[in-house]
């Protein structure tokens, strides 16, 4: 599972979102999921925002390939995300599963992308337990078959 996500978002400083919600979505999900691999692009790549234009680009490029090839992407979006909107579109363009975690549900790339949408972690974490994204995933999975 790749854990996509913002990080400089809006802003026009060389600045970075709080990240603290990858460890407590990576917890959720390996709690569910305690075989899942989990991929934290943030984990490797804290100091980012200071790559040269060179290394900012493999970095990305190397991002954008990875989430064509997990099976699953899951996004946190509280507000408009370049890269991540990329990750996502990407994913679902190779028939990866996107679960996207965002209060913009009226936007199309997340419509689009989104097997489905929450409106906040709460509601992704209530979905999780529940069984609810297991379903999805099983039935996602067998329309890639068919």
């Amino acid at each position: 599972m790749f854990l996509a996500g913002i990080m400089q978002g809006s802003h026009v400083a060389a600045l970075v979102h709080d990240q603290n919600y990858r460890a407590g979505l990576r917890d959720v999900v390996q709690r569910a999921w305690p075989e899942a691999e989990v991929y934290d692009p943030h984990a490797g790549h804290a100091n980012s925002v200071g790559y040269s234009l060179e290394r900012a680009r493999e970095v990305f490029d190397g991002h954008v390939a990875m989430c064509r090839e997990f099976d699953l992407v899951i996004a946190f979006v509280p507000e408009a995300s370049m890269g991540t909107a990329i990750e996502i579109w990407e994913a679902c363009r190779h028939g990866r599963a996107v679960i996207t975690i965002t209060p913009l549900v009226h936007n199309w790339v997340v419509q689009l992308t989104s097997l489905a949408v929450y409106r906040d972690r709460e509601a992704f974490e209530a979905a999780l337990t529940s069984g609810e994204i297991d379903r999805l995933l099983l039935r996602h999975a067998a329309g890639r078959r068919a």
